[in-house]
């Protein structure tokens, strides 16, 4: 690895770098680049913020990837939920949150997910001891489902909303949504059942 590297076009003229640095320099790092302006195509500042903070709270490995300040970066997206105030108790909170996971206690080591973290906090009744700690992983734990439910969602309105449907108005488009979304569901309700509801409904 500590030879020179001898490039493919000119095999008797070694180049000035070894083979450690062209294969760690010229190919991994190179590599590594283009994933990470990949990823940062993938996902803006908010998505990024949110996946940081979310995996600054998983309990693998006694808290490992724990980070206090890209966890208070979280908060602040919920700005119905972390006002200035309930911040401010937040970062107390945070302080003597980790030095009691770190404790050694049995109910809360060897801990693999967020959800087993939410889990653990109820059953060693530290809810109400960590409130503002235990509402940021419930709104964790929402978070995945809730992406995934307006990606669905989108995704559906191109099906429905179509050149045919340009112009339907928002109550119906809501109505057709939820029947598409969820057409699971509404394949094992008859077209007989359907049509005696509208029947039996009164006039607007």
């Amino acid at each position: 690895m500590d030879d020179f590297y001898l490039p493919k076009k000119s095999k008797h003229r070694p180049s000035s770098v070894t083979y450690s640095h062209h294969l760690r320099v010229e190919i991994f790092y190179a590599i590594i680049d283009l994933q990470l302006q990949e990823l940062n195509n993938r996902f803006d500042v908010v998505s990024g913020n949110l996946l940081l903070g979310m995996t600054s709270l998983n309990p693998t490995n006694t808290f490992a990837n724990f980070d206090k300040e890209k966890i208070m970066i979280l908060a602040k997206h919920y700005l119905n939920e972390f006002g200035e105030s309930k911040l401010r108790e937040l970062s107390y909170q945070l302080d003597t949150f980790i030095i009691h996971m770190r404790r050694g206690d049995p109910i809360l080591s060897n801990l693999k997910e967020i959800g087993d973290l939410a889990e653990a906090l109820v059953n060693a009744n530290l809810v109400e001891i960590y409130s503002l700690v235990y509402l940021l992983v419930k709104l964790t734990l929402i978070l995945p489902v809730a992406t995934a439910t307006v990606e669905r969602a989108f995704s559906s309105m191109k099906h429905i909303k179509n050149e045919l449907h340009s112009s339907i108005g928002d109550a119906f488009l809501s109505d057709y949504l939820v029947c598409y979304i969820e057409k699971d569901i509404f394949v094992n309700i008859s077209n007989d059942a359907i049509i005696d509801r509208f029947q039996n409904m009164k006039m607007r």
